[in-house]
């Protein structure tokens, strides 16, 4: 059973407990409650016995932290926009956002920044570099998912233009494709977890920064946590959010979603 239970020494940043466990149970689960059991009954027989097996738990390092975060507002998104791959710029109160993320982020120990090559998620990327003198790596591969005849549209937009389609995309998100050859969720996914695994393995023992798009987003975080794509939507990406995820040897920890 892999323990995703963060150890003392991985509050601060520093291992989690390994895979050890204990009657069908994670170990430090199993500790917390043999301790409250003798704190209510004064026994103390399965402390130690417990506590005798603790010295067994390997220790494992952290292997990546990876800050995941959404780029800031754009300009028209008062019209509910699917951008994708079209090219729009941040308005003031996205690069406020993206300011305020960097002020956040300006003790962290990012070692690399990585950014899709549009604007949105590149603007964010130079803002926050500002407090870390680290290279900034622009991968195509990070773009949004591509929509096809639906790019630049409002969603009232579609609904008028493509009657029916947002509703065939909703009963099967996975393999749809927006007319125009669109992408699909499935491929957006290939494309992502791709590049993402060569990245962490590139960045094994370092923390790293990127600045990504909504549905990026939640591609990454689903793999972290677990999650059919079909439940992607049901994790939400504010502009200029916060996600962190822990690496172990042997076990990832998401640390904050949507921050």
């Amino acid at each position: 059973m892999r323990s995703i239970v963060p150890s003392p020494a991985s509050e601060a940043g520093g291992g989690s407990l390994g895979s050890l466990t204990v009657f069908g149970t994670s170990l430090g689960y199993r500790l917390g409650m043999t301790l409250r059991h003798s704190l209510e009954t004064g026994e103390r027989d399965g402390v130690l016995t417990l506590v005798g097996l603790l010295p067994m738990i390997p220790v494992m390092n952290r292997v990546n932290r990876v800050y995941l975060v959404r780029h800031g507002q754009v300009v028209g998104y008062e019209n509910f926009p699917v951008y994708g791959h079209t090219d729009v710029d941040l308005t003031q109160v996205g690069r406020l956002q993206t300011e305020y993320l960097a002020e956040r982020l300006r003790l962290a120990h990012i070692r690399t920044i990585y950014c899709s090559d549009l604007k949105r998620s590149a603007i964010g990327a130079q803002i926050i570099a500002r407090y870390h003198d680290v290279p900034i790596h622009v991968l195509p591969e990070f773009r949004e998912v591509y929509f096809g005849d639906w790019e630049g549209l409002s969603l009232q937009e579609i609904h008028e233009q493509f009657p029916g389609e947002l509703e065939k995309r909703k009963e099967a998100l996975i393999n749809f494709r927006a007319p125009g050859n669109g992408e699909s969720v499935a491929h957006l996914s290939e494309r992502i977890m791709a590049c993402y695994r060569r990245i962490l393995e590139q960045q094994k023992g370092h923390d790293f920064l990127i600045v990504g798009h909504g549905a990026v987003n939640r591609v990454i975080l689903c793999e972290a946590l677990g999650l059919d794509l079909a439940r992607m939507f049901s994790l939400h990406q504010d502009y200029g959010c916060l996600n962190i995820i822990d690496y172990f040897s042997d076990s990832t920890l998401v640390r904050l979603i949507n921050g």
